[in-house]
């Protein structure tokens, strides 16, 4: 006989303590199971609740779907632990004992690597951007080709970024085509007194198109930005032993757009560049120096976990040690050792497939991948796995791209998919 009166709410969230959860998101689960009145079964109710509580909270998963830098889980894969529980010398020269600035290490290194004078970070590009205009051009006009005023992830756009930073918009050219004499003409009738270039990152124009070089701008008397968004370092990518492969073909990179005349680049640090979300603000000194002392950075400032992962990279970049980056690593895996990968976990399911860059870099690039196909859709129950497995599922077949799956994680997809299957 069910009773007619609901359990205590403390007595129903000690039943589910197994969960791992704190008591009072448990009493949360409990209470929001007796609201719904279902009296047959409290317990069941509730744990559920809890359990999809749990889930929700951030936790490993594995790329699957063979796009490597994916937003939705995090963009680049980068360690940003630390097994110490000692401080850090984030703010303290060591050397002095005084006060120091948490931009002088992981900044610089990468300043380095790209052949900057300078260089600093923020949480975001689009913080970098920000950050660049109100301090260079707070209060006064910034021209931008029209063919480059785009919008990014969540629907942030550049024209709203530039009006946040304080600074004055002015178009230029047209959608399809620009030239340098619309800049000239804007830098001496609109009082311009910078130029920005935006890399269009996740769409292209194509047909009767016409851009402006950066060498082109760099001789106009006002300094030019380039926001080149992906965060490629060096065209030459002398951190991998077979050289730039073929689908990085035309990216812009810091160090080639600097050396063309640019003052100051823009970039991510969570895409090409293989570390953890930062913008990357680099170039000359003065002008970094001015971004530093603008009252927004602080506001901007990443974190130390964030500094000491960004420095981990910066290293391996000097180091020309590209495998020691994840995202070169996965990206650079030649197709044999993937399909070998693929054939152990088992041969009737092995197939070509095709990766992408993703995180909003490199448009229509495919990447020659190798993976796991079998017909059906078993995303849900992969997802559902411990740890879950995100895959993708095209034409009813569901694919598990291995060139984003780490070599230690073949044999828990293996089983997942053959678990799903039988």
């Amino acid at each position: 006989m069910v009773s007619e009166y609901p359990p205590s709410i403390d007595q129903l969230a000690r039943s589910l303590k197994d969960t791992g959860l704190p008591h009072p998101l448990l009493v949360d689960a409990a209470r929001l199971a007796i609201s719904e009145g279902n009296s047959e079964d409290f317990e069941k109710r509730a744990r559920n609740i809890a359990e999809s509580m749990a889930s929700n909270l951030l936790t490993d998963v594995i790329n699957a779907t063979g796009v490597l830098l994916h937003t939705n889980m995090g963009r680049a894969p980068v360690d940003v632990s630390t097994s110490s529980t000692r401080y850090t010398n984030l703010e303290l020269d060591l050397l002095t004992g005084d006060r120091g600035s948490r931009q002088d290490r992981a900044p610089q290194l990468l300043a380095k690597a790209c052949g900057a004078e300078a260089a600093m970070v923020v949480n975001n590009c689009a913080s970098a951007v920000m950050l660049v205009l109100a301090a260079l051009a707070g209060g006064e006009s910034v021209a931008v080709s029209r063919g480059e005023l785009v919008e990014i992830g969540g629907g942030f756009r550049i024209p709203e970024v530039i009006t946040q930073s304080g600074a004055k918009l002015v178009e230029v050219g047209t959608t399809n085509r620009t030239r340098v004499k619309d800049f000239a003409k804007a830098v001496n009738k609109e009082n311009v007194v910078l130029n920005l270039s935006v890399h269009q990152s996740n769409y292209r124009i194509e047909g009767f198109t016409e851009s402006v070089k950066i060498s082109e701008l760099a001789e106009l008397d006002v300094p030019v930005v380039a926001d080149i968004g992906s965060g490629l370092l060096d065209a030459a990518c002398p951190w991998l032993e077979s050289g730039p492969p073929a689908w990085l073909r035309n990216e812009p990179a810091a160090r080639q757009t600097l050396e063309a005349g640019a003052d100051l680049v823009t970039f991510s640090g969570d895409k090409l560049l293989g570390g953890p979300q930062v913008g990357v603000i680099a170039g000359k000194a003065d002008l970094v120096k001015a971004c530093s002392s603008h009252p927004l950075a602080r506001a901007l400032r990443p974190g130390g976990l964030v500094l000491n992962s960004l420095e981990k990279i910066a290293l391996s970049y000097l180091d020309r040690d590209g495998n020691a980056i994840p995202f070169w690593r996965m990206a650079t895996l030649p197709i044999d050792e993937l399909r070998s990968r693929a054939e152990e976990i088992n041969p009737l399911w092995v197939a070509d497939t095709f990766s992408t860059p993703g995180g909003g870099t490199l448009p229509g690039v495919e990447i020659p991948s190798v993976g796991l196909v079998v017909p059906g859709d078993y995303s849900e129950s992969l997802r559902l796995n411990d740890p879950p497995i995100i895959c993708r599922v095209v034409d009813n077949s569901t694919i598990c791209d291995l060139r984003t799956v780490h070599p230690n994680d073949d044999g828990v997809v293996g089983a997942a998919l053959e678990a799903a299957v039988s």
